[in-house]
């Protein structure tokens, strides 16, 4: 899978929280902090730039991909 190269922080931010029930906690500079219940309580940094960084988006994918037991694809369908 390729990943988007054009991605911005805000966008993905609203992706998971909408899509993926994380929530905004609070904004230390320009990374906002999300936060999920469910299943368990997890939380991420997202840098609010644009375009987000290759690795620092696949990490970002992969923390939740494998906190919510999904796949990466899965994570950034309909982005």
């Amino acid at each position: 899978m390729r990943l988007p190269r054009d991605l911005s922080g805000i966008a993905l931010v609203k992706h998971l929280s909408k899509r993926w029930e994380y929530r905004q906690v609070h904004q230390v500079g320009s990374h906002i902090i999300l936060q999920t219940q469910r299943p368990t309580s997890h939380r991420i940094a997202v840098p609010a730039h644009n375009p987000l960084r290759i690795g620092t988006l696949n990490a970002i994918l992969a923390s939740v991909a494998s906190h919510k037991n999904v796949t990466k694809e899965e994570i950034l369908r309909d982005v």
